[in-house]
């Protein structure tokens, strides 16, 4: 008998040794499928949080309701664009918020930029005076510190005094296109230019054709149209305290400093932010209310702006564009 089973005790053997291999692999499996798992919940947390942080609405400013009289304050700081932080849509809303506020004394709106769209602008510009009208008790105050000039200026005619630095950069009312004309450098690249158009001035201002006399002056005429349509908002903001007679140039986009400014009218103070709230509001106390996206909206921003920019190079768009900075 014993010779009859030493020979299976190999096999047996094989086959636990199988058998224990085969259970050793389903616990690294099962290990691994843990971690996989504790992964993929953490991984999922954080997806959740992401979002949780993206729907958060953005700086809204403090406009909850404040006890103590307040001077409102509302930056406009930068290119003035509808896809930049100087957009009509989010200063509109801050100042309709800085005026709705029942505590607010005065509305300051802090300017540091160079100008943008004369859309934009005159948005802005529109607004100013219907809130004006709507608080008649609340008076607006502009306040200029590095820059404020084209569109920026443009904004700030329509408020009830404007102040600024000493050595501020501010007017430059005036409109400005630019663009290149890339003809002759795609002519010695060997580049030929393909346009198919419908409309016999569809293609006009293209970059990689010569400008015609009769385009040139069609766009001339344009922008004369919207340089007459800032002049008459600035003379409408700032009335008789423009010296036109005594500085006839100051309609062809120079630009002075703020102690100069307030020689020719432009200006009607040379103070700071702070120094306007103390000494023009007779407050200290100041609540910023400027609005600004949620960081989703700011993500979806840049997002859609590369590709809208990408498609306008694309289209030529970006050479036809009228700007006030």
């Amino acid at each position: 008998m014993e010779n009859d089973n030493a020979p299976q005790r190999p096999a047996n053997e094989r086959e636990w040794k199988l058998i224990e291999k085969l259970l050793g692999q389903a616990q690294d499996e099962h290990r691994k499928s843990r971690r996989w798992g504790i992964f993929f919940k953490a991984l999922t947390f954080v997806y959740l949080f992401a979002v949780l942080v993206m729907v958060l609405p953005g700086k809204t400013s403090n406009t909850m309701a404040v006890a103590e009289e307040h001077v409102a304050i509302v930056d406009v700081s930068g290119v003035i664009a509808p896809d930049q932080d100087a957009s009509a849509d989010l200063i509109v809303s801050g100042l309709t918020r800085a005026f709705e506020a029942e505590n607010s004394k005065a509305v300051v709106l802090k300017i540091n930029s160079p100008g943008g769209s004369p859309v934009q602008s005159n948005q802005v510009y529109n607004a100013i005076k219907r809130l004006r009208d709507e608080y008649p008790d609340k008076k607006l105050y502009a306040a200029i510190t590095d820059v404020g000039a084209s569109g920026a200026y443009y904004i700030a005619s329509a408020a009830d005094e404007i102040y600024a630095d000493p050595a501020s950069i501010v007017g430059s009312i005036g409109v400005i296109m630019a663009g290149f004309g890339l003809q002759e450098a795609a002519e010695k690249l060997g580049v030929e230019r393909r346009v198919l158009t419908a409309g016999d001035n569809k293609a006009i201002m293209d970059p990689f054709s010569p400008v015609k006399p009769r385009d040139r002056q069609h766009m001339q005429t344009m922008l004369g149209e919207i340089h007459q349509q800032f002049i008459t908002a600035v003379k409408n903001g700032r009335g008789d305290r423009l010296k036109v007679d005594e500085y006839p140039d100051m309609f062809s986009g120079l630009f002075w400093t703020g102690e100069r400014a307030q020689k020719m009218g432009l200006v009607d103070g040379l103070k700071s932010p702070g120094d306007v709230a103390r000494d023009v509001v007779g407050l200290d106390e100041a609540v910023n209310y400027s609005a600004s996206r949620s960081p989703f909206e700011e993500f979806m921003r840049k997002f859609g702006v590369s590709i809208g920019e990408g498609l306008g190079s694309q289209l030529g768009l970006d050479a036809v564009v009228p700007s006030i900075r």
